[in-house]
């Protein structure tokens, strides 16, 4: 088996040798270039699994050179090494895609806690996504979700803080597992917290942990958060509802990379990916002194929208038979929905999103008989019970109407493949379990 390559970029000799020693004794092999220009030729004619390289170089920088492998060579991930206390360099590094930085004077073992990160990765983003759990998979092929699995694949090849926007309940701590999962701290914990949800003279000691006595009620060590997600990542859902207090100790953890549990004297260095999230606009918050400017500024390097349900209503349908499907699974059971249900469904604006598309579908599954959910199921503010006959006798006529219609389609489709239940199944786009439940349903017979 070959060994892993990484390409060195940094104009001090001293520098480039004390690298090149520390990666040797990895296990790793080196190549090594002074400038820009040298580095891109090299790049041009070689493969590496990391990129090394100063930020600073003879001709051109290292953004410079993090922007040209991000488009030449974009599944090797690149590290930036920047000199003490240039953490805003180190951000716009990361913001045009760097994996992670590390400061100078260049500490080995965080040096290689670092290679050992990028080197984890898996080689392609299409490799990184296949590998995560169908129990965290993003369902819908919409414009709009594919745009946000794009955004998804690539930020996780980065070791950046992300913030998540988005309205409640469009999933933002699924997209937030998904980025984990994806990248290379892909085995280690994944924490979420909600920071609405925890009380605020609480916070401090479940964020950052105690020691025992160190305040009434202590009656023992707790670590904290931070450091239960110590190598993976932290999910701090609604972080717009942190105190301005927290907000200043939560600022120093990210640029120290350190905690300091109540009640030590001590701070303790922590390895944690920070992912954060809020449906609140923190633009207004900072512009109205609520949120501080240099966190949002620190944690917002990356930034991913995710697009409410209204954003890509035609995921509807699969959305619904994943869901559907997802309870009979669970519970061993075997229901569906009719068409006029769906298209009830999918004309319904759900300012709740998927997790109000949830709801309703697991209050219809309680409600209907028959193992099939009815529009009347659903309970929707559009499909309330009409209050005429006239009304009534028109539902009842829509609903035989579509019976009908869903009986011709599906006995044409079993017709057309001579019965077999399997080939008119994936015709119609239905589990095998589904058609047989519609067979039965319908009384189709041959």
């Amino acid at each position: 088996m070959s060994k892993q390559r990484v390409l060195i970029v940094d104009d001090e000799p001293d520098i480039r040798e004390l690298l090149e020693i520390t990666l040797l004794r990895m296990g790793l092999e080196t190549r090594s270039a002074e400038d820009y220009s040298e580095a891109t030729r090299i790049l041009h004619d070689e493969t590496f699994d990391l990129c090394l390289t100063d930020m600073k170089l003879p001709d051109g920088d290292g953004i410079s050179l993090v922007e040209h492998i991000q488009q030449h060579c974009p599944n090797t991930p690149t590290a930036v090494i920047t000199a003490h206390g240039s953490i805003d360099l180190a951000i716009k590094a990361m913001k045009c895609g760097a994996f992670d930085f590390v400061s100078k004077p260049v500490s080995l073992e965080t040096l290689r806690k670092l290679v050992d990160k990028a080197l984890t990765l898996p080689g392609t983003p299409q490799q990184a996504e296949i590998a995560v759990s169908p129990r965290y998979q993003i369902i819908g092929d919409s414009s709009a979700l594919q745009d946000l699995r794009h955004a998804i694949a690539k930020f996780a090849r980065s070791q950046a803080p992300v913030f998540i926007r988005g309205e409640s309940g469009t999933g933002k701590e699924l997209v937030a597992r998904q980025i984990h999962m994806q990248g290379s701290r892909a085995g280690a914990e994944f924490v979420a917290v909600n920071c609405g949800a925890i009380p605020s003279e609480l916070m401090e000691s479940e964020l950052f942990g105690h020691l025992k006595g160190s305040f009434t009620g202590a009656a023992s060590d707790n670590p904290g958060l931070f450091k239960a997600a110590d190598g993976g990542t932290l999910f701090l859902d609604e972080i717009a509802d942190l105190p301005l207090s927290m907000q200043v100790k939560l600022l120093r953890v990210v640029q120290e990379k350190s905690i300091r549990a109540v009640g030590a004297q001590q701070e303790q260095s922590i390895d944690v990916r920070i992912i954060s999230a809020s449906h609140k606009d923190l633009d207004a918050m900072v512009a109205s002194g609520d949120f501080r400017q240099d966190l949002y500024y620190r944690i917002n390097v990356i930034g991913v929208k995710v697009p409410s349900l209204d954003d890509h209503a035609d995921d509807i349908p699969q959305l619904v038979d994943f869901l559907i499907e997802k309870h009979n699974y669970q519970n061993d059971s075997c229901y569906a929905i009719n068409t006029a249900a769906l298209t009830a469904l999918q004309a319904y604006s759900f300012p709740g999103n998927v997790r109000e598309l949830e709801n309703i579908l697991e209050r219809a599954l309680a409600l209907c008989e028959n193992d099939l959910i009815d529009v009347n199921d659903l309970q929707l503010p559009e499909s309330l019970p009409p209050s005429n006959t006239s009304a009534d006798e028109s539902q009842s006529n829509l609903g035989e109407m579509t019976r009908n219609l869903e009986k011709e389609q599906i006995a044409s489709a079993l017709e057309n493949h001579r019965w077999n239940q399997s080939a008119t199944a994936r015709a119609l786009g239905l589990t095998l379990r589904q058609l047989r439940y519609r067979i039965e349903k319908l009384n189709l017979k041959r």
